[in-house]
């Protein structure tokens, strides 16, 4: 495994950003590292990457311990933080060359023209960084993140300020990683979650919630129906949740109802079964897909 984060705790004063956080990172895996603001992703993140120690636990990277060998793990990590740190006034071409000195990188010409091209940064090239817009300072920073080859890439809102052609672009981009190197990222677009990452973590207060593949933490959630109805007429609650299997009623607007299940029986049938003998009719009727962004929402509120 690239990353062991053992029984890790943080602690500012009286406050712990995190407590007690375990979990693993497999080399070739995509994670998707989640929680509300405040929840303590990016301290995590700090500490991978050797910018903060953790008060206590343990920490392996790529077979480094964090306490012990921070200059040889950030040889074969690549960061990018949240707050995206660049040289505005430099060139995105200059700056890239100055990073792949740091790296002391041999061929810095060509390294620098296979990342540009990596990331799609041709066209901005030969601009001044500060003269970006923000998605492709976004890009700068990851090309820098990736110039070195490392082993593990560690990105914290990665497609913060992308386009949709942008955030596409970038998608692909870190599938094309993962299947090589071990990648961690965090992001609050549940899309781009799901669309790429293998595992999701979910943290909240600094305690792990969740650890578990993508596709089974949807299988685990998909019992749970969620359906949406509109009456013609004024229907009550009460009434509503005398249908059989359901949970929970929530009144959206007007006639307009949030209906919850948690029986296997698809709900719709039952509904419009309680319209028929009422006498009034469905203006509309529809079953909500479960979402990772309703879980999250569930599992953090």
């Amino acid at each position: 495994m690239s990353i062991e984060i053992k029984n890790v705790t943080k602690e500012y004063g009286l406050q712990k950003a995190l407590n007690e956080v375990s979990f693993t990172v497999n080399k070739g895996e995509i994670l998707g590292f989640l929680g509300p603001n405040g929840a303590g992703k990016s301290t995590l993140m700090k500490i991978i990457t050797c910018y903060i120690p953790p008060t206590s636990g343990t920490v392996i990277v790529d077979g480094y311990d964090v306490r012990e060998d921070s200059l040889e793990i950030r040889k074969k990590v690549g960061y990018l933080p949240e707050h995206n740190p660049l040289y505005l006034d430099m060139y995105v071409k200059e700056y890239l060359s100055f990073i792949a000195g740091i790296h002391k990188l041999s061929k810095k010409k060509e390294k620098v023209a296979n990342v540009v091209e990596l990331v799609g940064l041709e066209l901005e090239q030969n601009k001044r960084i500060g003269e970006l817009s923000k998605g492709y300072k976004q890009r700068v920073g990851l090309a820098q993140a990736l110039i070195h080859d490392p082993n593990v890439l560690i990105l914290d809102e990665p497609t913060s300020g992308l386009d949709p052609n942008q955030l596409a672009d970038i998608r692909e981009v870190i599938k094309k990683i993962g299947k090589e190197k071990t990648v961690m990222f965090s992001s609050h677009i549940m899309q781009e979650v799901e669309a790429i990452c293998d595992r999701i973590v979910i943290i909240n207060r600094g305690i792990l919630l969740v650890d578990q593949d993508a596709s089974q933490i949807m299988k685990t959630s998909s019992d749970r129906q969620i359906v949406k109805v509109e009456f013609d007429q004024q229907v009550s609650k009460s009434e509503l949740k005398q249908i059989a299997g359901v949970n929970k009623v929530n009144q959206l607007e007007g006639n307009e109802w949030e209906i919850t299940s948690l029986q296997p029986e698809d709900l719709r049938a039952s509904i419009s079964k309680f319209a028929g003998t009422k006498g009034i009719l469905v203006l509309s009727l529809q079953k909500e897909t479960q979402k990772l962004e309703n879980i999250f929402k569930e599992l953090t509120h």
